[in-house]
């Protein structure tokens, strides 16, 4: 629940009481998971024109070039069928020898999903028959729809886009790796971004002779394109804002119209009791979220789906403001050190962005 240090009577207010995502228990229809599979609102209007590469990184030029190509190759859908499209027809000597999709391979911040996105918009195809979403929201749309009606409904698509690219667990690894393999089989090209070459995903995770080939598999599908550099969102730019005070904190929310305001530990525990695949309509019409006596997240499954949270506001552009711990203490040791450290490192990176965006919040 929000907490509840309140403004004074002199202190300008929104005209109503902070929201609370404590007090959010949104059910979201799979009609809509499957709408919503495209770039978030902070990726609408990206290009390849408006990727500016790094010029000591030629890798992320190379990329540009490639991506633009391979949406180029995308314009000769045509019918195979009533109601029916294919970017291939099923006649195995009109399909391309080699991998029908790419794979962005690269650190924090450096634009990998950036140029999924243009790769998305530049792709000549009517945004019904393209679909973007990341790991985690492609496995939730299986788990809403079912296996065989998400085959259905993506085999009509031209593109498939994953961002994060993520084999966390082996039911994971299965289920991602069978799904891939029927969307290839009818002509899906895809694309991925992920922080781990094809090759070596769950590499420190599980090592289970059975999984492994499963990862292997899934390499085939994809040119992998290795792109360089550093975070973007700390390049040249100040260290992220210290926490603020509680009293700095409550007093922001009361004067943000539509923003939140949650104790953190409450804010945690109320996570766990929504679907991640809800997290996108927690945070629906919010402008800022504001947290107070952040603390480090207590275990691994709170912490990841913490991370699905971050992705959440980061994609709409909640800036995040906060008390207590900086967000670069979320997480243990131990957890920076094991099989999800990039998530974790992912999340930082994310919060740190919006922590900033969110200086602006507090008066004075």
């Amino acid at each position: 629940m929000p907490t509840s240090t309140a403004a004074s009577a002199t202190d300008p207010i929104a005209d109503e009481s902070p929201l609370s995502l404590c007090a959010r228990e949104p059910h979201v229809p799979a009609d809509r998971l499957v709408a919503e599979m495209v770039p978030p609102p902070r990726f609408d209007s990206v290009r390849f024109a408006t990727y500016i590469p790094d010029p000591n990184q030629p890798s992320q030029t190379e990329a540009v070039t490639v991506l633009d190509h391979f949406a180029a190759g995308l314009g000769g859908a045509h019918a195979t069928g009533a109601g029916k499209r294919r970017w291939f027809s099923r006649k195995p000597e009109s399909r391309p020898a080699g991998p029908r999709g790419v794979y962005l391979d690269g650190g924090y911040g450096v634009g990998k999903t950036h140029l999924l996105a243009s790769l998305w918009h530049a792709t000549p195809a009517e945004p019904a028959l393209k679909a973007f979403g990341t790991f985690v929201e492609l496995t939730n749309l299986v788990g809403a729809l079912g296996f065989q009606q998400t085959v259905r409904t993506l085999s009509d698509h031209r593109l498939l886009c994953i961002d994060e690219f993520e084999l966390d667990d082996p039911g994971d690894t299965v289920l991602v790796s069978t799904l891939l393999g029927k969307l290839v089989e009818a002509g899906v090209a895809l694309a991925a971004t992920s922080n781990t070459l094809p090759g070596k995903l769950g590499e420190g995770r599980f090592a289970a002779a059975d999984f492994l080939r499963e990862i292997q598999g899934l390499s085939a599908h994809f040119r992998a394109l290795r792109i360089d550099g550093e975070d973007y969102r700390h390049r040249g730019l100040p260290e992220a804002p210290a926490p603020y005070s509680d009293e700095q904190v409550t007093k922001a929310a009361y004067a943000t119209a539509g923003a939140s305001l949650d104790d953190f530990p409450h804010l945690l525990d109320h996570l766990a009791r929504v679907h991640p695949s809800r997290y996108g309509a927690l945070t629906d019409g919010l402008k800022a979220v504001c947290l107070t006596d952040v603390q480090p997240v207590p275990d691994q499954s709170t912490a990841l789906r913490l991370v699905v949270l971050a992705d959440r506001l980061y994609d709409r552009e909640v800036p995040v403001l906060a008390s207590g711990l900086p967000f670069d203490q979320l997480f243990s040791e131990e957890m920076l050190n094991g099989g999800y450290r990039k998530k974790y490192f992912r999340a930082i990176s994310r919060l740190t962005a919006l922590a900033r965006d969110a200086k602006g919040l507090v008066k004075g």
